[in-house]
């Protein structure tokens, strides 16, 4: 008789959002809740450096403004070390960003407001 043992590989996928307002941080929580990720959160560049040295998530979620800095700056250091980790530029304040972002290496561009269907249909783009 063979033993046989399922092992789950339902290992949920790490999305990071770089993002200083809490308020935005909860909506995108709010909108990601029940889609099989683990979400988690950084509020500033450094605070992003210091992340990816113990983790790789697989997508990022980036704001342009941040309080130490751009978020268009920190795209190029994570295509580089982190080729994998995909990155969808946020940006609400400034829309002319979103050429630097793409040239510079994000994945794609959302535009804030953004509504629930716009993200994750970006977002499951890059899950599979």
């Amino acid at each position: 008789m063979t033993n046989t043992t399922t092992t789950t590989t339902d290992k949920k996928q790490k999305l990071l959002i770089i993002e200083d307002e809490g308020e935005m941080c909860l909506l995108i929580n709010m909108l990601l809740d029940g889609k099989g990720l683990e979400v988690e959160h950084v509020k500033t560049i450094s605070e992003t450096v210091e992340y990816f040295q113990q983790h790789q998530p697989a997508i990022v979620l980036l704001d342009n403004r941040l309080p130490d800095g751009f978020g268009v700056d920190l795209i190029s250091f994570i295509r580089k070390k982190y080729p994998a980790t995909k990155i969808i530029m946020i940006s609400g304040v400034d829309t002319t960003i979103k050429d630097l972002a793409l040239e510079n290496g994000a994945d794609a561009f959302l535009e804030k407001p953004f509504t629930k269907a716009e993200i994750w249909q970006v977002i499951n783009s890059f899950l599979n």
